[in-house]
């Protein structure tokens, strides 16, 4: 790799392997040192969704992060980050959320453990984002497709959410008689009140960008296409002030506190919820991951998406 000075202006791929031996398989990061800006791309094996290699990836990386001071590690020496920017790889997909496929096997096998496993990685992930992985970043969240589930509520972690205005979101889980448990109803109720996360929660209506950033969830929105010059925009009008708009949110965290004891009581009553689903709603979870399987495939090979309202998915 070149010196940093030869790399100004662009962004500096770091490699698939750390040399901690953290593997970045599922992740593609891109550092900017002009805007010192550290950019986690996720680009799940299989259906885009949370996949456990995919969570154990993000959590070790975090880690790693949160290691290093908030710094990046490039070539053995530790750069400076003020923004840390989660997107996705995955055209038109930011995230699908939970792992429904394996949900259904877990379900069917009555292996609590291996839920509350798995809703536990979800938590610590969405929480380190939460608190900026201890350190003092400003996290933001880049939407150019669908967040689903566990995919919106990861985005709803980050201090800020840009989203391009073709991108949709929402929580289908009642759909099939569940309910979003790894952070939702605690980020959602922060935002808009209990009475609406409740709404948007039982509806299982999935939004648009322009209907989100309407009631407040989303921050800026973009024509497809400019999401990522949209993030540039935010991080240069904000870089020479990026120590008071961190204060700022860091205020926001003490009046408007989530613990991480709440989110895994929450996750508690999901993962019992989640038990006591009958073989009808499983079928209905199971209809799901076919539509989106069938949506990963015609990605895969170049052909138009059918565009499956998840109502009829479902039902």
């Amino acid at each position: 790799m070149n010196a940093m000075t030869d790399l100004t202006n662009l962004r500096v791929p770091l490699p698939s392997i750390t040399a901690r031996g953290i593997s970045r398989r599922q992740l593609d990061l891109e550092y900017d040192p002009e805007n010192r800006v550290l950019w986690t791309f996720m680009k799940p094996a299989g259906t885009p969704c949370f996949n456990l290699g995919l969570l154990n990836e993000l959590r070790a990386n975090d880690k790693l992060f949160e290691t290093n001071g908030g710094q990046v590690d490039i070539d053995g020496t530790l750069y400076p980050v003020d923004f840390s920017v989660g997107a996705s790889r995955i055209t038109n997909v930011f995230n699908y959320g939970g792992d429904l496929a394996l949900f259904v096997l877990l379900i069917k096998s009555r292996d609590r453990d291996a839920l509350l496993h798995y809703a536990r990685l979800c938590v610590d992930t969405l929480y380190g984002r939460l608190t900026s992985f201890d350190t003092n970043v400003v996290t933001i969240s880049l939407l150019q497709g669908d967040a689903l589930g566990g995919g919106f509520e990861s985005a709803l972690a980050s201090h800020v959410l840009i989203a391009e205005d073709t991108a949709r979101m929402g929580f289908p889980e009642i759909l099939f008689n569940l309910f979003p448990g790894m952070g939702a109803y605690s980020l959602l109720s922060r935002r808009v009140g209990a009475k609406k996360a409740e709404e948007i929660i039982l509806s299982g209506k999935i939004y648009s960008a322009q209907e989100m950033f309407d009631l407040g969830l989303i921050d800026v929105i973009v024509p497809a296409g400019r999401g990522e010059a949209a993030v540039n925009d935010y991080v240069r009008r904000n870089s020479k002030r990026s120590n008071g708009l961190r204060a700022m949110f860091e205020c926001r965290r003490h009046t408007q506190p989530i613990s991480y004891e709440e989110l895994m009581g929450i996750t508690e009553v999901w993962v019992d919820a989640a038990l006591r689903l009958q073989d009808k709603d499983l079928k209905m979870m199971g209809r799901l991951v076919r539509s989106q399987l069938r949506q990963q495939e015609a990605r895969r090979n170049g052909m138009p998406m059918v565009e499956e309202d998840l109502e009829l998915a479902l039902g």
